[in-house]
C-alpha cells in the first residue's frame, strides 16, 4: 500500500515543510530533515515580504504548525551529504553515517545567498556601512527601521541591483528573480520609516514579473519618491566621516555620476546550494548549467531529478520568490504520489 511507504525530505525551509506536510496529510511517512536546530530556514531572517509586506515571522510560524499537525518526523541537526539506492530503497547518510532509509526522497535543500565580499568594489566587509539585502532585513527585524553603522539615521541611501546574479565576473549569469522586487519593497521600508531619507536604486533593467510587481513599482515612485537611476555602480569609496562616495554610470542619459550616500544596500542574489555537488554523488542526479538540481524535463516534470524516486522543490532548483516555492512544493508532493502510484498499477509493489 501506498500508505506504507516512507519519504525522506531533505531541508526544513519552507518548500521542505509544506512538501512534507502535503505527503503526511495523504497518509504517507514522511522524514522531515534539517541541518539546522529548527525549521523555517532563511526566512527566519526576513522581516517583510513582498508584494504585501506581510510578516515572514506568521509564515513560518503557519508553516511549522501544520508541519506539526500533519504528523511528520523531523531529525533537526543532521545534513545529509550522501543519497545512493541499494536494493529497491535508498539510504540517506550524514557525516556521522546515521542512515535514515525511504522509498522516495525529496530534495529541498534551498539556496545559497551570494558573497557580496567577493564584488571587491562594493566594499562589503571593508566599510560599516554597505550592508546586504539580508542584513536589512536583519536590522528591519531588531530595530525596526535602517540605521548607519554608527547608529544614525541615514539621509540618502543607494540600493544596488543584481549584485551576484547576471554577472560573468562571477560566474552566475542567471537572474535570481526577487532582486528587483526585494530593492522595490526595501525602498519603500525606508521611506515609510524615514520619510526624509532619499532612496536611489540602480538597476540594469527592471524584471517585475509578478502580477503585482509593477504596481508595487509605480507605487515606490508616486507615493514614495524612489529614485530609479538604469546604471551599475561601478565603485564605492569611504570618506573621514564614514559615508560613502560612489561612482556609476546612468546609462540612460549616458553620463558618470557621482554620488555620496550614508548608507549602500546590495541586493545579493541567490545560487544553488553548497550540498548539491555532494547529494548527486551515488546516484543518476545530476546539476544544470547553473549548478542547481537538473529536472528531468524542464516542461513536464520540473520536480523530477534524473534519478527515478528522487524529487526536488523549492530553491533547489532554481531562484523563486516564496509563493512559487510554496506552489512547487505542492506539485513535488503531487510527483511523489503518482510515483508510488504508477509502481503500484505496474506491479513493483
Amino acid at each position: 500500500m501506498i500508505k506504507n511507504k516512507h519519504v525522506a525530505v531533505i531541508g526544513g525551509g519552507i518548500a521542505g515543510m509544506e512538501t512534507a506536510s502535503v505527503l503526511s496529510n495523504q497518509g504517507l511517512k514522511v522524514t522531515l530533515i534539517e541541518k539546522q536546530p529548527v525549521t523555517g530556514g532563511k526566512l527566519n531572517d526576513w522581516d517583510q515580504l513582498f508584494p504585501d509586506f506581510s510578516s515572514s515571522e506568521t509564515l513560518v510560524t503557519r508553516q511549522n504548525s501544520k508541519t506539526s499537525h500533519s504528523g511528520v518526523n523531523v531529525v533537526y541537526n543532521t545534513e545529509i551529504n550522501r543519497i545512493e539506492k541499494i536494493n529497491g530503497r535508498f539510504e540517506l547518510s550524514d557525516e556521522r553515517d546515521v542512515k535514515i532509509f525511504a522509498d522516495a526522497v525529496v530534495v529541498a535543500s534551498g539556496f545559497r545567498v551570494f558573497d557580496a565580499t567577493l564584488k571587491e568594489e562594493y566594499g562589503y566587509g571593508l566599510f560599516g556601512n554597505v550592508i546586504t539585502s539580508v542584513d536589512f532585513e536583519r536590522q528591519m527585524k531588531k530595530y525596526g527601521k535602517l540605521l548607519t553603522a554608527q547608529g544614525t539615521e541615514p539621509k540618502r541611501v543607494a540600493i544596488i541591483h543584481c549584485v551576484g546574479s547576471r554577472d560573468a565576473k562571477v560566474g552566475n549569469t542567471y537572474c535570481s528573480k526577487v532582486c528587483c522586487i526585494t530593492g522595490i519593497k526595501q525602498a519603500i521600508e525606508i521611506n515609510q520609516k524615514l520619510p526624509d531619507c532619499e532612496v536611489f536604486c540602480f538597476y540594469m533593467d527592471l524584471r517585475l514579473y509578478g502580477s503585482k510587481f509593477d504596481t508595487l513599482y509605480l507605487t515606490a515612485q508616486k507615493q514614495h519618491k524612489i529614485q530609479f537611476i538604469r546604471g551599475r555602480l561601478s565603485e564605492a569609496a569611504e570618506k573621514p566621516d564614514k559615508s560613502l562616495q560612489i561612482k556609476a554610470e546612468d546609462t540612460l542619459q549616458g553620463r558618470p555620476l557621482r554620488m555620496n550616500v550614508d548608507m549602500i544596500i546590495l541586493l545579493v542574489g541567490m545560487e544553488p546550494g553548497p550540498s548539491n555537488s555532494r547529494l548527486i554523488q551515488n546516484n543518476k542526479m545530476a546539476l544544470d548549467e547553473n549548478g542547481f538540481l537538473k529536472s528531468a524535463n524542464i516542461h513536464d516534470a520540473r520536480n523530477c531529478t534524473t534519478q527515478e524516486g528522487i524529487f526536488m522543490a523549492g530553491t533547489a532548483i532554481c531562484p523563486m520568490p516564496v509563493n512559487e516555492t510554496l506552489e512547487n512544493a505542492r506539485s513535488a508532493a503531487t510527483e511523489v504520489i503518482h510515483f508510488f502510484e504508477n509502481k503500484k498499477n505496474d506491479g513493483r509493489f
